[in-house]
């Protein structure tokens, strides 16, 4: 177990492959681990995937998410998502399919990831019970668990896990009231089944034995935030911040059993109020890695989300987020085409890249540093190379001819880096 082995001091083969790709000692991926500050999300029983670590001093992370739904349920199309994913620099893939064979659809995932695979398997338990004349309302805790139980026996990396979503913080953003209430899938599954049953949240009241569940397989939990606030007039608000003291409390149990935990974060935010909901987090939970669903700084740029939770992601990556779930340009609109994905993830990675080097991650300046000395040197292809989109780079250089093959169509022989570049004695 990661944790377990943290503490007893060994540096395991994860440990060691997780500090050589950050550039980092052994010891401080060792030390941050014991304390729950760094993860390394990785199933026991997922193959052969590369460790990711997530955290504290490590380049900033970025997941995205595919899967079918009802009206788009195509494994290809969905498996072609994952390798432009992947290729465009994703770190983890979420499957949140809710269409078709769910469990085929999983495992296919999971067979052909590189990289670490999550889930929110209440999409599942819901699906199950639609698929058997039930309503979500009729699901049983016991049905949850077992879902839970085989997906992790699958290789599921992470799940997403609603278990600070509790009765009184359901009641709070009531009470305040809101002008999107609950815009999370598995948020709203959760308090429509509490408010049917009169119950409290089962993965709540039964926390401990998604534990044993966790430490079984070393799955990490992703402790969702079912509250997070849907427009940025609801950030912030009263029943956010309750549910996310239950995710310290939670967090703090999890980690003293040994299992591996992150917190998830809102999804709109003004930009004032960025820095702030990072520092409530960081502090409540204890230094937890931080997974932020963007966050999309304006509610009013459908077709442009991509680029407003770009904008968001950065600020908050600048501030302590740890981990950034993309937002593709058809968020709100409809399922993300394979083209979307690649946008998504893009955006995702300009954001986390320009927040490690305000944050001063090692290595992070290493890139910026090159493709300034290759634009100096008039060195088209080492730009391209050093490029965050090299294909995509390639293709508008490539889309017209300059008279000049040293420059740009924008200045051409007045392009001022050649100019100065004859200049060889300034004699100042």
């Amino acid at each position: 177990m990661i944790i377990q082995d943290a503490r007893e001091g060994k540096i395991s083969p994860v440990i060691r492959s997780v500090a050589a790709s950050e550039g980092l000692e052994d010891l401080q991926i060792l030390n941050e681990i014991s304390q729950g500050r760094i993860i390394i999300p990785v199933n026991r029983n997922h193959g052969k995937i590369q460790p990711l670590g997530i955290g504290k001093g490590l380049r900033t992370k970025v997941n995205a998410n595919i899967g079918t739904s009802r009206d788009c349920s195509n494994i290809d199309e969905e498996l072609r998502k994952l390798d432009v994913s992947i290729k465009a620099g994703a770190d983890t893939i979420m499957d949140l399919s809710t269409g078709g064979d769910i469990d085929g659809i999983r495992r296919e995932i999971l067979r052909r990831s590189t990289v670490p695979v999550g889930t929110v398997p209440i999409y599942q338990v819901a699906i199950e019970a639609a698929r058997n004349k039930k309503t979500l309302v009729d699901m049983t805790a016991e049905e949850i668990f077992s879902v839970i139980e085989q997906q992790a026996e699958d290789g599921v990396d992470f799940i997403t896990v609603h278990c600070g979503l509790t009765r009184e913080a359901a009641g709070r953003i009531k009470k305040e009231g809101r002008l999107m209430d609950v815009v999370s899938r598995g948020g709203s599954f959760t308090i429509a089944w509490m408010i049917h049953n009169k119950k409290e949240n089962p993965l709540y009241e039964h926390f401990e034995r998604l534990l044993d569940i966790a430490l079984s397989y070393d799955m990490t939990l992703s402790l969702g935030d079912g509250l997070r606030p849907g427009c940025i007039a609801d950030a912030t608000d009263r029943g956010q911040i309750q549910e996310l003291i239950t995710l310290g409390e939670l967090a703090q149990e999890a980690l003293s059993k040994g299992v591996q935990v992150m917190i998830e974060g809102p999804g709109h935010v003004p930009i004032d109020q960025i820095e702030s909901n990072i520092l409530i987090q960081k502090s409540l939970c204890h230094g937890a890695p931080f997974y932020v669903l963007v966050p999309l700084v304006t509610d009013s740029a459908p077709g442009y989300d991509h680029i407003t939770s770009a904008i968001g992601g950065a600020i908050a990556a600048m501030h302590g987020a740890d981990f950034l779930c993309y937002v593709t340009p058809s968020e709100h609109l409809r399922l993300p085409t394979v083209d979307d994905v690649r946008e998504g993830v893009i955006a995702s990675k300009i954001a986390a890249h320009a927040a490690d080097i305000a944050k001063g991650i090692k290595g992070a300046m290493n890139r910026d540093i090159t493709m300034a000395k290759c634009r100096k040197k008039l060195d088209w292809e080492g730009q391209i190379k050093a490029s965050l989109d090299p294909e995509r780079a390639r293709s508008i250089r490539g889309s017209s001819t300059p008279s000049d093959k040293d420059v740009c169509t924008m200045c051409g022989e007045f392009c001022a880096i050649k100019v100065l570049n004859k200049e060889e004695n300034w004699g100042f």
